[in-house]
C-alpha cells in the first residue's frame, strides 16, 4: 500500500492559514474590547476612583392662606464618625468616641453593631453616622471638647418639621420610609409627593485606592420643591382644635358657603406628623393602628344622618305635594304601620303641630307619616339632588355614603324594599349612609342655591353645580333653621350678634335596648349650621361626635367656636 506524505509547501500553507486565522480573531477580539466596548471600560475604569453621591433636595412648603407654615422644613446637625483609613481603632480614637458618648448621652462602645460599623469605616475611609439632629446646647460642646478632630465629622441637614404638630394632620399628612427614602405616606404629602420633592442633585467624589477622598465636584445642582397653598386658616383651625373635647371621635369642618374653601378640619383621633420621621417599631405601628388615627372622619368615613336628612325628607314631600306649609299633625308619641309602633322622638309626643313645627321640633312621628306616602326612590332622587351619595370630589380620598333604593336592595340584598323601611330612611335611619363633607355640601346649598364643590387648594377651580329644589322649598327650610336656633334643638347655640340657621340630629348606631351595653352602642350626635357674621363671608359648620349618645354635646362644642370666632373677627 502506497502512503502519500504532504509536500513542504502544502505543510507551510497549512501553517500559514492557521497563523493568519489566529492573527485575525486576535485583531477582531482587540477591536472589541478597544473600540466596541471603549465606554463601557472607561465607565469601569472610572468607578475605581470616583464615587456619584445623591444630593437630596429640599422638600416644598405647605401653607395654609395666610402663608402660614404648616409642613416646612428646619435646619438639623448631624454627627458622623469619618474614617481616617487606620487599620484599628487608637487608645485616643476610643478616648474620643467615649467623650462623644458623656456629652450627648448616648452608647456607642458597648453597641457592637455600631462599633463594628465604625470599625469598618475606619479602615475605609467611610462616614458612619453617630446621632442625628444634635441639639445646639450639645453641638456647642462638641465644637469645644472634639475641635479640629478629623474623626468627628458635624454635617448640616434638613428634617421635616410640623410648628402646630398634630393640628389638621389628616389634611397635611406625614412622611415614611421608603427604599431609604422619606416620601409622602398620607393626606397632601402623598398627593403632591412629586411636586414637592423636587429634583435630586448629583455629586462626583474622587477617591483614591484607600477610599481617601481627593476632590469633589458638584455636576448637577439639586431644586427644591414646590410650595403648596391650601385653604386652610390656621387661626380658626386652632379654635376648632381647642373647642373640640379630647375625649370623644368625631369630626367638625367649617367651609366656606360660597366658594367651598375648607377652612378647618378636625379630625379626631389625630396624631402628630412628627411620629413619623423616625422608624416606628412594628408593634407601635399596630398600636397606632388600632386606634384608627388615620382615618379621616371629615371625608372618608359615612355616618347615619339622622335628623339632618328629614330636610330632604321635607323637600321631597313639599315638591311631591305631598304635603303643603300649613299641613298639620297630631303626634301621639308613636305611628302604627304594618303591625308595629314607630316611636317618635318624644315617646308622651308633640301634642298638635304644623310642618314648620315638626321640623323645628324634629318630630320623628310628623316624618313617618310622610315616609307611608312616599315611594324609597323619590326620597332617594331627593338625597342625591342635595349631593347625597356621590363624591364631592374633594383632592382628597372621600367615601361617598350609600343612598338605598328598590333597585340597591334587589341587586345587594337579594329581596325587595319593604315599605315600613320607607318610615325608617325618612328619619335618616335605615341603610342611609353619608360622609359630613357631603351634608356640609348640602347645608350650603339650602342658603346658596347650589352645591358647591369642596376646595383645598388656594389654586382649584371654584365649581357650582346648581341645586335642583325649588325657591320657595329652600326659603321653607332655612325659615326652620332659623327657628330651630330660636327655639328648637339648636339653641343651645344661640350667641348674640351672630345670624345663625341650625339643624341637629341623634343618629343611632343600634337598637335603642343596647344603650345600656357600652358607649359604643350610644348614638352620634350632629350640629349643622349655616352662618353670618357682620360682613364676613358665611360659613357652614359640621359638627360630629361619634357616640356621644345625644346632640347636645356638638351644639356644645358649635356655641363655644363661635364664642371664639366672634372674638377672633
Amino acid at each position: 500500500m502506497q502512503i502519500f506524505w504532504p509536500s513542504p509547501t502544502q505543510k507551510i500553507a497549512k501553517i500559514s492559514i492557521g497563523i493568519l486565522i489566529l492573527t485575525s480573531i486576535i485583531v477582531l477580539r482587540l477591536f472589541y474590547l478597544q473600540i466596541a466596548l471603549s465606554d463601557f471600560f472607561s465607565s469601569q475604569s472610572k468607578k475605581n476612583f470616583t464615587r456619584m453621591e445623591k444630593v437630596p433636595s429640599l422638600r416644598g412648603n405647605i401653607l395654609d392662606r395666610n402663608n402660614q407654615f404648616l409642613a416646612t422644613n428646619r435646619p438639623t446637625i448631624d454627627l458622623y464618625w469619618q474614617g481616617s483609613g487606620k487599620s484599628n481603632l487608637n487608645a485616643q480614637q476610643q478616648e474620643t468616641l467615649q467623650k462623644i458618648e458623656q456629652i450627648l448621652g448616648i452608647t456607642i462602645t458597648d453597641n457592637e453593631q455600631l462599633m463594628r460599623a465604625i470599625t469598618i469605616g475606619e479602615r475605609r475611609h467611610k462616614s458612619v453616622p453617630l446621632a442625628i439632629d444634635i441639639p445646639f446646647e450639645q453641638m456647642c460642646k462638641l465644637e469645644e471638647q472634639c475641635f479640629n478632630n478629623q474623626n468627628v465629622l458635624l454635617r448640616n441637614n434638613f428634617k421635616r418639621y410640623y410648628p402646630y404638630h398634630s393640628y389638621a394632620s389628616h389634611i397635611v399628612g406625614y412622611l415614611g420610609y421608603f427604599d431609604l427614602k422619606m416620601v409622602g405616606k398620607m393626606g397632601l404629602e402623598q398627593l403632591f409627593d412629586p411636586l414637592l420633592q423636587g429634583e435630586q442633585g448629583v455629586m462626583i467624589n474622587t477617591i483614591n485606592s484607600l477610599g481617601r477622598h481627593l476632590n469633589q465636584q458638584e455636576v448637577k445642582h439639586s431644586l427644591a420643591g414646590n410650595n403648596i397653598k391650601i385653604t386652610l386658616d390656621i387661626e380658626l383651625q386652632q379654635i376648632l382644635e381647642e373647642v373640640f373635647p379630647q375625649e370623644y371621635s368625631g369630626t367638625f369642618i367649617v367651609m366656606d358657603s360660597v366658594d367651598g374653601d375648607i377652612l378647618g378640619v378636625v379630625s379626631r383621633p389625630n396624631f402628630d406628623p412628627a411620629l413619623f420621621l423616625e422608624r416606628l417599631k412594628q408593634e407601635d405601628w399596630q398600636s397606632l393602628q388600632e386606634r384608627q388615627l388615620f382615618l379621616n372622619r371629615a371625608f372618608n368615613a359615612a355616618y347615619p344622618p339622622g335628623s339632618i336628612f328629614k330636610l330632604v325628607t321635607t323637600s321631597a314631600a313639599l315638591e311631591n305635594n305631598i304635603v303643603q306649609p300649613d299641613t298639620t299633625w297630631e303626634c301621639k308619641g308613636h305611628v302604627s304601620f304594618g303591625n308595629r309602633k314607630y316611636h317618635c322622638n318624644k315617646r308622651t309626643g308633640h301634642g298638635h303641630l304644623s310642618l314648620h313645627t315638626g321640623l323645628v321640633k324634629s318630630c320623628n312621628a310628623m316624618f313617618f307619616e310622610m315616609g307611608k306616602q312616599m315611594p324609597i326612590d323619590v326620597l332617594a332622587d331627593y338625597a342625591h339632588r342635595f349631593g347625597l351619595g356621590k363624591p364631592t370630589h374633594v383632592i382628597l380620598p372621600e367615601k361617598t355614603g350609600l343612598i338605598p333604593s328598590m333597585d340597591w336592595k334587589i341587586q345587594t340584598k337579594g329581596e325587595r324594599w319593604w315599605p315600613g323601611e320607607t318610615l325608617s330612611a325618612a328619619i335618616g335611619q335605615s341603610y342611609l349612609l353619608v360622609t359630613p363633607i357631603q351634608i356640609a355640601r348640602m347645608i350650603s346649598s339650602i342658603f346658596t342655591g347650589y352645591l358647591p364643590t369642596p376646595r383645598m387648594l388656594m389654586d382649584e377651580p371654584i365649581i357650582k353645580e346648581p341645586l335642583d329644589i325649588k325657591e320657595s322649598t329652600r326659603a321653607f327650610l332655612q325659615d326652620a333653621m332659623r327657628y330651630v336656633v330660636e327655639d328648637g334643638t339648636g339653641k343651645g347655640a344661640k350667641i348674640k350678634d351672630i345670624e345663625l340657621y341650625a339643624k341637629t340630629s341623634t343618629a343611632q348606631t343600634s337598637a335603642y335596648n343596647k344603650r345600656c351595653l357600652g358607649s359604643i352602642y350610644l348614638e352620634h350626635g350632629w350640629f349643622v349650621a349655616y352662618l353670618k357674621y357682620k360682613d364676613h363671608k358665611p360659613l357652614t359648620l359640621v359638627i360630629l361626635v361619634e357616640h356621644a349618645g345625644t346632640a347636645r354635646v356638638a351644639t356644645n362644642i358649635a356655641k363655644k367656636f363661635l364664642v371664639k370666632y366672634k372674638k377672633l373677627c
